[in-house]
């Protein structure tokens, strides 16, 4: 079964998503590949107990920290659904420390195919979980801020939270 809620944050509600195993999602209202509502899922309201509530719960008191600046690492479990290649990106992106930015050319090396940098820029692109799943890290060889399925002004103002709160970006030119 799949459970969703909505909640506020600074950069616009957030939808999150979660079935029995773990988080599957957390969409921007305006999100470039957000999310797929079929009917199926049930609102959180509706489905109070259960692995995929207390998922839900947890993803939620984890995000309202992050936003306080309480919280710079998640500890969610995950069960996004993707490309084996996929998964191996967004994998590497969950080891880009908090306040720190790559390009896309260092994450395509961190995957163990440095000639990947385009599949690896669509793969962060569909990333379901962004925020939790850090997409939001990678920018462009020159440090300018590159795409984001939640949007230019929501990457940007990520970066400036995480770096407002000690993280120092690695590229040191970053361009917001």
């Amino acid at each position: 079964m799949i459970v969703y809620d909505t909640m506020p944050s600074p950069v616009g509600e957030l939808t999150i998503v979660a079935d029995d195993v773990g988080l599957t999602g957390v969409y921007f209202e305006q999100h470039q590949h957000g999310h797929r509502h079929d009917g199926s899922w049930r609102h959180a309201s509706e489905q109070r107990a259960g692995a995929a509530s207390a998922v839900l719960e947890d993803a939620r008191t984890q995000l309202e920290a992050y936003f306080a600046g309480a919280l710079t690492t998640f500890a969610l479990p995950l069960a996004a659904t993707g490309t084996p290649f996929q998964t191996r990106v967004w994998s590497a992106l969950r080891e880009i420390g908090f306040g720190e930015t790559i390009n896309y050319a260092e994450l395509a090396r961190r995957v163990g195919n440095p000639a990947a940098v385009r599949a690896v820029g669509g793969a962060n692109a569909r990333n379901p979980i962004p925020i939790v799943v850090p997409c939001h890290r990678v920018i462009g060889a020159d440090g300018a801020l590159t795409g984001f399925g939640g949007g230019m002004e929501r990457k940007r103002w990520l970066l400036q939270h995480e770096r407002a709160r000690g993280g120092a970006s690695e590229q040191g030119s970053l361009l917001l």
